[in-house]
């Protein structure tokens, strides 16, 4: 597989469980809700693919043209924002996941698929906790 596709999915595997992983803290540490927490990281540990050396070999962190972090990235006026900007950056990138992974293995696509579509729920039902909590 061309070495610039596999990058791209280095990459959106670290934002997909980077971003569970801000969610998974929230439910973890905030809000002391084992059942949440442990639903997130079971899809954080899901998102995952066989090919990590050949991931980890593509990887390259220095010529990366859009490193830098924009305004919007920066800007977070609450807890209820991280979540929500985090349930996007991971469902976000599981649809770019699911897309590539197609060229390689149709089950690492469905995979992908299975988590976004989980992201999209616990979004609806976790969004209304911390919204209320504000």
């Amino acid at each position: 597989m061309n070495d610039n596709y596999l990058r791209l999915i280095d990459a959106n595997l670290n934002r997909l469980r980077e971003g569970i992983r801000v969610v998974e803290d929230i439910f973890r540490y905030v809000y002391n809700d084992k059942q949440t927490a442990l639903k997130l990281k079971e899809l954080r540990h899901k998102a995952r693919t066989n090919n990590y050396i050949e991931l980890l070999e593509t990887r390259d962190v220095k010529n990366d043209v859009l490193r830098a972090s924009i305004k919007s990235e920066q800007n977070r006026t609450d807890m209820n924002s991280i979540l929500i900007a985090n349930f996007k950056r991971a469902q976000e990138s599981c649809r770019v996941l699911e897309e590539f992974c197609k060229l390689i293995s149709i089950e690492d696509s469905e995979n992908f698929k299975y988590i976004r579509y989980e992201l999209y729920n616990l979004e609806i039902v976790l969004t209304k906790i911390t919204s209320n909590s504000k």
